[in-house]
């Protein structure tokens, strides 16, 4: 186990979904992973996820790949294209996650919302 929470999480699922487990049980919470969690859940990446004490159960839903992303780059909206390009394997295909002063949000959102932030994850 690494210092970052998201990219352990975001691993485990991922090896999970390689071998064929449809759950994983992550030992350390935090509220920017339960946002990121939030998301995934809406965009139907992962089925379900419940917090008990300090562990969080995630059931594992329709993922091909995920990833943190690391560094952690700053963008705006003019510069978010360069990065779809690079994490996202089609053009509408797959969300990037920002971390704004509005919250964690997707890709689409804060160009919506006209703001800029820190890219967290990518899902697809």
């Amino acid at each position: 186990m690494s210092q970052d929470l998201i990219s352990d999480t975001l691993n485990q699922i991922l090896n999970a979904k390689r071998i064929g487990k449809e759950q994983v049980v992550v030992k350390r919470a935090s509220k920017l992973l339960l946002n990121v969690l939030e998301i995934a859940q809406k965009y139907e990446y992962i089925k379900d996820f419940k917090k008990t004490g300090k562990s969080i159960e995630i059931i594992i839903g329709n993922i091909n790949n995920c990833g943190a992303v690391k560094p952690r780059f700053n963008v705006t909206r003019k510069t978010l294209e360069k990065y779809m390009k690079r994490y996202l394997p089609a053009r509408d295909f797959g969300i990037l996650l920002i971390s704004t002063n509005q919250g964690v949000m997707t890709h689409q959102d804060s160009i919506e919302k006209k703001t800029g932030g820190c890219l967290i994850a990518y899902f697809y």
